[in-house]
């Protein structure tokens, strides 16, 4: 049974990947690549790399593989990137490069780590929460903030990209 505090967090996720599966039911390849300008990040690329941070934190979290790197996802993907890249530090040119990429690809990698994610939660308990899994920040960071950092960093990456889903989309019928 996953403890009372974990519970808001599971949700929090749930919601999470809700807003994945919306933002990106019915794009294209094309839409999911397009940017509201020259160095603006696309659709795909913000949901690839809000799961790709997702991926990393909860996997080093949990002590467990990145689902990155099982189930071929880094070779289905086939990204011009290195191996462990999740986004940081990546400049125009690289989120650029993240190109015919379909919305299927990208919910199935979200809903594979979304599971991952909530296979932790549900095996932690409460005191869990102040572990901490990170401490070469001042002060040292605990599971719980960490967490709640992962939320937080996920819910304005997807709601930058359904922003920029509502451009594309009126741009196009617009267009039309």
């Amino acid at each position: 049974m996953t403890a009372p505090s974990i519970v808001p967090l599971a949700d929090a996720f749930d919601r999470i990947k809700e807003t994945v599966e919306d933002t990106l039911d019915g794009l294209s390849p094309e839409e999911l690549a397009a940017r509201v300008d020259a160095d603006a990040n696309s659709i795909g690329w913000l949901v690839w790399h809000l799961t790709r941070v997702q991926d990393d934190h909860i996997a080093d979290a949990a002590g467990l593989t990145q689902v990155w790197h099982t189930d071929d996802w880094l070779k289905r993907f086939d990204l011009p990137y290195p191996r462990d890249a999740h986004g940081y530090g990546q400049s125009s040119a690289d989120v650029a490069a993240f190109r015919g990429i379909t919305a299927d690809l990208l919910a199935q990698y979200h809903s594979a780590v979304h599971a991952q994610t909530l296979r932790y939660l549900d095996t932690l308990a409460d005191e869990d929460l102040d572990r901490v899994v990170d401490d070469s920040w001042d002060p040292p960071v605990t599971l719980g903030v960490r967490l709640v950092s992962v939320v937080s960093d996920d819910l304005q990456h997807v709601g930058q990209a359904a922003f920029v889903r509502g451009v594309v989309r009126r741009r196009a019928r617009d267009n039309h």
